[in-house]
């Protein structure tokens, strides 16, 4: 999805796009049959490692089966969403692993009061189940004498179909054999536990780097997992049990059918987005899958680096957000400055997915004199907006990036960027923080010696953590210092 690769079937041949839009025109079509009326809206589930390219192919091959995309949900999230809104009094951290067909996906959720928070969410879209059934498939036939390569269509696909059947039915000191013809010659084919491990150890290890990567984001250890969650038909595999076990030290749970889970999540968010009563105390958050920022430069010994990629606002950040950092002219006499908009994690800016670019005029003068400040503020729509300030004369150039985002009509995406405005303060700005900062100054005067010097730190420590810009880390940050500072006052003798 979102290359121009082009499959064939028969004598046609199609892109990833136009195959999807086939299959979403006939799930419309069922759709209307079973309940009797048009259907034009959709919730449409997508791997939570799909880029910004890989989105925008499926929002348009919904378009194209007459479908306006309300949302695009990430399947981890949705199958979350599916079995926490079975439970929703308890209170539970859980990991749901997504292994389908062709792609995995890790998200790692907390689940309070009604309220289902995305803290992570990682992936491999180029790892799947096909992958494993091709390992022991082309291992079966490698054992039975057969040549792959050499294997006509109908043999390959015999293949594949009991690798399929075998991956799922083997079991410790167990074999699974099955009967397959190749040439009208009867083989009996067998899959061991130790067999299959040996082949598909390279692609258990590719499980698990996204795992670590969504502990890593979130700030969860394995400890801290209540509850661990397998959704899509690949993670009938054994072996794919066996790994969450290992990783998590418990047992994953089956609360809601692997193959439906995904579907059921959708169906529930679709619920939200049309406000469904029934679920009036549900509350569900997202987390940004990409990072998201600008091409950059940097200097380092004399020597001028470009084509760098500055994060603004990091993957799995809570959404909605909104970041700004600043940056600086890179050679003198410069009148403008080009804005990149990229979304990815490598290091250099042109690897990543380019989502948009602008021309920032700034007054004329020596290298490094005007700066910009740029502020990225996204929300769960995928609606980005990138406001950037010319720091000597407050000049703003402002760039709704939409291609990220769900189908709007313009009424709601101003709707949208009306209520990012209020995440668009500066955390130094925002009153309850200017309050406690002056506490402190005003401490900072009454006390002496030892005392001054703690209130110094505790100054410091905050508006270091306001310049992360984390707004859960600041209201915790807050909540420790007033905590604090009502002690001194209650202690304090004039």
């Amino acid at each position: 999805m979102g290359t121009d690769r082009r499959i064939r079937l028969g004598r046609q041949s199609y892109t990833a796009v136009e195959l999807s839009a086939m299959v979403l025109r006939t799930l419309k079509a069922d759709a209307e049959a079973a309940l009797g009326a048009p259907v034009s809206e959709a919730v449409i589930s997508v791997p939570a490692y799909f880029n910004g390219v890989q989105r925008q192919a499926t929002k348009d091959a919904a378009e194209i089966a007459g479908l306006t995309v309300r949302r695009l949900i990430n399947e981890p999230t949705a199958a979350a969403l599916a079995a926490g809104v079975l439970d929703m009094g308890a209170e539970s951290t859980f990991a749901v692993l997504d292994l389908g067909g062709g792609t995995f996906d890790v998200s790692i959720l907390e689940m309070f009061e009604g309220v289902m928070e995305v803290r992570a969410s990682s992936g491999d879209a180029q790892l799947g189940g096909e992958d494993f059934t091709n390992r022991i498939a082309t291992d079966l036939a490698r054992t039975a004498g057969e040549e792959w390569d050499r294997l006509e269509p109908g043999e390959r696909e015999a293949f594949l179909s009991i690798a399929e059947e075998l991956k799922r039915r083997v079991r410790p000191d167990v074999p699974a054999r099955a009967q397959i013809s190749i040439g009208q010659r009867p083989l009996t084919v067998e899959l061991t536990t130790e067999r299959q491990d040996e082949i598909v150890k390279d692609l258990v290890a590719r499980l698990r780097r996204p795992i670590d990567v969504c502990l890593y984001d979130s700030s969860i250890t394995v400890d801290d997992i209540d509850r661990v969650i397998l959704v899509g038909g690949a993670t009938r595999m054994p072996v794919v049990q066996s790994l969450a076990a290992r990783v998590f030290r418990k047992l994953p749970e089956r609360t809601v059918d692997p193959d439906h889970a995904i579907a059921l999540g959708a169906a529930v968010q679709a619920g939200l987005v049309a406000r469904h009563s029934a679920l009036d105390d549900v509350v569900m958050t997202d987390v940004a899958p990409f990072s998201l920022g600008i091409a950059s430069g940097t200097k380092i010994n004399g020597k001028y680096f470009g084509d760098r990629f500055a994060p603004i606002i990091e993957r799995n950040t809570i959404l909605p957000a909104s970041r700004s950092q600043v940056f600086a002219t890179a050679g003198d006499n410069q009148v403008e400055i080009q804005v990149q908009v990229y979304q990815g994690e490598s290091v250099v800016a042109s690897e990543n997915v380019l989502l948009g670019d602008f021309f920032v005029p700034v007054p004329r003068g020596p290298r490094g004199k005007e700066a910009i400040e740029v502020r990225f503020t996204y929300d769960v729509s995928g609606l980005l907006e990138v406001d950037v300030r010319v720091l000597s004369n407050g000049k703003r150039v402002v760039d709704v990036i939409d291609n990220l985002a769900s189908a709007m009509t313009e009424k709601e995406k101003m709707r949208r960027l009306k209520e990012l405005e209020g995440l668009k303060i500066s955390p130094f700005e925002a009153a309850e923080n200017v309050a406690l900062i002056e506490t402190l100054k005003h401490l900072h005067e009454m006390l002496l010696a030892d005392d001054r010097r703690s209130l110094q730190d505790l100054l410091n420590q905050f508006e270091a953590v306001l310049a992360e810009q984390d707004p859960k880390a600041i209201a915790a940050e807050r909540a420790r210092l007033l905590e604090i500072v009502k002690r001194i006052e209650e202690n304090y003798v004039r």
